[in-house]
């Protein structure tokens, strides 16, 4: 059984909404439904219940279709508002959906109801799923942001179109400083194909993990990291830049080092003794 359909029915007339619910029923809807014909009868249903559609008739002795669509801006839902009206003119109905309707249908042409609010509903899901990346995006974005490691985004030549907190932190440079800038600019002298290597490998679609590395700070010092790149890919996947994180990993190298130097000369010493 499917999920009923949950309609408030803005309308005077209990047989105009016999004829709606009936029809949606004839197109497939198991149809849940309220029938309110006053302004404070549609607040309250707004207020009490959860709806997925709304269908207001346009010209009603005490309430009209003009006047339900302005309590509905007001609550600021996003479902379809549908007008069903016997007496609407085409003008009217244009100047209606540039107020905030989505659709309309004539009375003498109910048929065309189901189809109307089949699509209006798959629009709402759209616009609902898009909000909801959208949202996602914004929360990733901010976590980019504000994170500690170093996240740089780049095109195929090294040209850097993102440049994080992080990144200002560890290597010095602002954003407004690099960005449209190459990133070569990180690079030691020393290591003159790691940018030109490191590229091929993301333009062939693969991750480079971990790579230890040396990079240059905006004073000339360098700085050791630990880099993960990634390929960033457009909608139709194909490779269009890539993605580097890099983190500190100056003060683990230097405990490396210390602890191998006393490894070493623990070894001397025993040797010297033996």
């Amino acid at each position: 059984m499917p999920n009923p359909l949950h309609v408030l029915i803005v309308e005077d007339s209990v047989d105009d909404t016999f004829f709606i619910v009936r029809e949606l029923q004839r197109g497939g809807y198991s149809v849940d439904f309220e029938r309110v014909e006053t302004p404070a009868a549609m607040q309250a249903a707004l207020r009490d219940r959860t709806w997925d559609l709304i269908i207001s008739d346009f010209s009603m002795p005490l309430f009209g279709g003009a006047a339900a669509l302005a309590l509905y801006k007001q609550v600021d839902l996003d479902i379809p508002f549908i007008l069903v009206s016997g007496t609407m003119g085409e003008d009217i109905a244009v100047e209606m959906l540039k107020t905030g309707a989505h659709h309309y249908v004539m009375k003498d042409n109910l048929a065309k109801l189901v189809a109307a609010v089949g699509h209006e509903l798959r629009a709402a899901q759209e616009r609902r799923i898009y909000q909801r990346l959208e949202a996602t995006r914004t929360y990733l974005a901010s976590i980019v942001s504000s994170c500690n490691d170093a996240v740089i985004g780049k095109t195929l030549d090294g040209t850097v179109v993102s440049w994080n907190v992080g990144a200002e932190k560890l290597y010095g440079y602002s954003a407004a400083e690099m960005i449209g800038r190459s990133v070569k600019v990180l690079f030691p002298h020393y290591r003159p194909e790691e940018l030109m290597e490191v590229m091929e490998r993301i333009k062939q679609g693969e991750t480079v993990e971990q790579l230890e590395t040396v990079r240059l700070r905006k004073d000339g010092k360098p700085v050791e990291v630990s880099v993960v790149i990634s390929p960033i890919k457009d909608a139709q996947g194909r490779i269009i830049g890539a993605s580097s994180i890099s983190r500190d990993i100056s003060q683990r190298k230097q405990e490396e080092n210390e602890r191998l130097a006393l490894i070493q000369e623990l070894t001397a010493a025993l040797s010297r003794t033996g």
